[in-house]
């Protein structure tokens, strides 16, 4: 399965509730911290909701 590395770039403060909830699932808490997550349809719907925060890199 293809991989994605997902980059937190901005930070969550005066952001929605959802948004930095969506964050913390995504496993980002710090800004520039790097995660690498299987290209599902789930893990793309959260990156959706949060890619004015994040930059995504595929693999």
């Amino acid at each position: 399965m293809a991989k994605i590395k997902i980059t937190k770039v901005k930070s969550a403060i005066n952001r929605t509730q959802r948004q930095k909830r969506t964050l913390e699932a995504l496993g980002l808490k710090k800004i520039g911290q790097v995660v690498e997550h299987d290209d599902t349809p789930n893990i793309l719907g959260m990156v959706n909701k949060v890619k004015h925060l994040v930059s995504i890199e595929t693999k």
